[in-house]
């Protein structure tokens, strides 16, 4: 019979297909590069043709999809082997474990099966109570109290009529609770009519001393409407005991749909002996098993959607426009120990550093502090500073905003994100560079250098350090891990890197190579000199033909051998690259356009044996060589006077930039120490409703990104608890 009633053989490809609404074809031809071991990157970029021009989001979605309905499959097939081993297998669990579509239906059907200790209902059947139950389950007109008295037993604990029923009792309850339709049922109306509530723990407002949880004091929202950062502050409120929380539910409506399952229209003992049954299996396994699972859903979408917010705001982030061409002082602010300050040349170079004591504390040195920063800024021909937004930033803003109007006009500062500076400076990677380096010293390096290109610096910290997440240290490591990493990949593969100056923590997010073949290459650069040529990289220890061809597109080598090199064509794709350029007479540049152009069509594409996709990418890189596309990204607010908190008055404009963008709004940089909050609300965009005149909830993200650079106006300032409240919307318009 378990050969007869195998499970059906899934077509994943097909499944993945429809959920995600793409064609089979394109599917299948992205799974099978998948399984060749090819990165998506690099099928993203130089596999158009195979997957039909699918992006790198679609292609992370099919593989995302594919391990989980490859997963839920061999679940099933685990789940049939034990049900089968029981002999319990039948056509029933056959068709309901092929239809199960998630990881929690495969359980519930398991459930009854499940290997598990030993319970009050297992006792209640070795005393010898089913035949009792069997008699109960066919309605009886005779007296149950008469028929219970036979099954007294002290021997097996049943010395009185009362311990016969509730034994009885828990073989129903223990039935009805493993009872996978009427969990599904539960569940359902659990998710349809349930609210997540939560008030604050008795004895425990002392503990939210700046009133964090506040707003979770007295909540309830239904499940559907519950909205993601709530439940994570609310998770958070739980942990830090300060919030009790659990999800409210009409249980008489629950208890009346067990009764008509299990009783019907039926009455007497026998059908109050399963009604109550049916309310303690839902007191006792039923209720308590829904709400852990619908926390645990509610939890895992609330942190699924803010680790995808964590990785949009990095990748803002690490594409921020580079700042070329400066010579930047980084400017560490500290009080006790005095300010960090480090100068590096155009091309990140560390080139000096010092101490300086402009703040009061022991050392208080404001005169030196500011004869320190002018020579400095003219020994190096500094013309900007980079200001950490730490401890003492606005203080250190206001003295070199003192000295750029008495004394150095020409000079403009920023602040910077110093979020992670520390971390760097603290790790293995910052002494390697700077062994003799104390660690505030690097950190000023690492502040400079990360208004001198975002990507370059940031990419050396781990990124759950740089703070543009969302309750990221509550979030599952595992998952995070996983999304930032790819988010890295994404970055660092669509802005390529130079070969011959590139970190190997920047060289290892290269697709195709490890942190062993990205130390390789630095290795053998250190030892035989700048690359000349992207086949050299083939020289390279350990680095294979796979890892070459996953790699090589994304390694830039300006002024290389070959004008290629500085290019995103991959060398397979050189071919019809020289191709163009000896028909056209053209050298690649911006004035190849006008020429090349034209010759994105079918005809050329099939005259040089290639595809379209590919061909227009080539045309596209000969006539933008070496072009990085973060250069039309917005920049940094350059500033040359400082405000604080106190000078912001309502109605009052200005200039910042985002720093973090979240589920309820986004923070942006004024230039005070305190980032403002433009909730949604404030967001400048008209609130749409759907068909059936349902609000449309507005999406900060669709809105506003990391590093973007807004005019804002101030609504509110709440100096006692360092708040500032914006608008995006001219005062003019309300």
């Amino acid at each position: 019979m378990a050969d007869e009633l195998n499970l059906p053989v899934v077509n994943i490809v097909a499944a993945v297909a429809k959920e995600l609404a793409l064609p089979q074809t394109k599917v299948a031809a992205t799974s099978e590069l998948l399984a060749d071991g090819n990165t998506v990157p690099f099928i993203s970029r130089y596999r158009k043709e195979a997957t039909g021009d699918l992006d790198e989001v679609q292609i992370r979605d099919i593989q995302a999809v594919t391990k989980r309905l490859e997963d839920l499959q061999a679940r099933k097939v685990t789940v049939q082997k034990a049900i089968v081993e029981q002999k319990a297998w039948n056509q029933t669990i056959a068709n309901n474990l092929a239809a199960a579509e998630t990881m929690q239906a495969v359980e519930d059907i398991y459930l009854p099966y499940k290997q598990k200790r030993r319970t009050k209902a297992t006792i209640a059947k070795e005393a010898g109570l089913m035949p009792f139950a069997q008699l109960i389950q066919k309605f009886p007109a005779e007296d149950l109290q008469a028929a219970a008295a036979e099954f007294i037993n002290p021997d097996k604990d049943l010395v009185t009529v009362a311990d016969v029923f509730a034994g009885v009792n828990e073989i129903f309850a223990e039935v009805i609770g493993e009872n996978s339709g009427l969990r599904d049922w539960v569940r359902k109306f659990t998710h349809d009519n349930g609210r997540l509530v939560a008030k604050l723990k008795r004895g425990a407002k002392e503990k939210d001393e700046q009133g964090v949880f506040q707003l979770y004091y007295e909540f309830s929202q239904t499940i559907k409407e519950v909205r993601n950062h709530q439940i994570l502050a609310i998770n958070r409120g739980e942990k830090a005991g300060v919030l009790t929380a659990g999800i409210e539910v009409d249980t008489d409506a629950i208890e009346r749909y067990l009764k008509f399952r299990l009783v019907g229209s039926k009455d007497g003992a026998a059908a109050d002996v399963l009604v109550n049954a049916a309310k303690d299996a839902y007191k006792r396994f039923i209720g308590p098993a829904i709400e852990r699972e619908v926390r645990n859903e509610l939890t895992e979408r609330a942190a699924g959607e803010a680790i995808k917010v964590f990785g949009k705001n990095l990748y803002h982030l690490l594409m921020g426009a580079p700042l070329r061409g400066r010579v930047v002082l980084g400017f560490d602010p500290g009080i006790r120990t005095g300010s960090k300050l480090a100068v590096v040349d155009e091309n990140g170079k560390f080139l000096d550093k010092v101490v300086i004591y402009p703040h009061k504390a022991a050392k208080w040195d404001p005169t030196g502090a500011k004869k320190t920063i002018i020579q400095l800024v003219k020994k190096y021909g500094v013309t900007l500073v980079a200001i950490g937004n730490g401890t003492a930033s606005r203080e250190s803003q206001a003295f070199i905003a003192e000295i750029i109007k008495n004394d150095l006009p020409d000079l403009q500062y920023v602040v910077v994100n110093e979020s992670g500076a520390s971390v760097y400076s603290a790790s293995d990677v910052a002494r390697q560079e700077f062994p003799d380096l104390h660690v505030e010293e690097r950190s000023a390096i690492s502040i400079a250098r990360r208004i001198q290109d975002p990507m370059a610096e940031l990419i050396k910290i781990d990124p759950q350090a740089v703070g543009v997440g969302q309750y990221q240290h509550d979030l599952p490591g595992k998952e995070l891990t996983a999304e930032l990493d790819a988010v890295l990949e994404t970055a660092v593969n669509q802005v390529g890197v130079n070969l011959n100056t590139a970190s190997p923590q920047l060289l290892e997010h290269i697709a195709g190579l490890t942190k062993t073949t990205a130390a390789n290459i630095v290795a053998y650069r250190d030892e035989n000199g700048q690359f000349s040529s992207r086949v050299q990289l083939k020289k390279v220890p350990k680095l294979g033909p796979k890892a070459y061809e996953q790699a090589a597109g994304f390694l830039r080598i300006p002024n290389g051998k070959n004008a290629l090199d500085n290019t995103d064509i991959h060398p397979e794709s050189y071919p019809v690259a020289q191709a163009l350029l000896k028909e056209t007479g053209v050298q690649p540049g911006s004035e190849a356009t006008a020429v090349l152009n034209p010759l994105v069509n079918a005809q050329t594409a099939e005259r040089l044996q290639v595809g379209l996709p590919t061909l227009k990418d080539v045309v596209e890189s000969l006539t933008h060589p070496g072009r990085d596309q973060r250069a039309g990204a917005q920049g940094a607010v350059l500033r040359s006077d400082v405000l604080t908190t106190k000078d912001l008055k309502p109605g009052m404009q200005l200039q910042g930039t985002v720093r973090n963008v979240v589920d309820f709004g986004a923070f942006v940089d004024v230039g005070v120490h305190e980032d403002g909050l433009v909730h949604i609300k404030e967001m400048n965009v008209k609130q749409t409703r759907d068909g059936k005149g349902r609000r449309i909830e507005i999406n900060p993200h669709a809105i506003l990104s990391v590093g973007d650079i807004v005019t804002v106006w101030v609504k509110d300032v709440d100096i006692q608890r360092s708040r500032i409240g914006l608008t995006m919307v001219p005062p003019s318009a309300k």
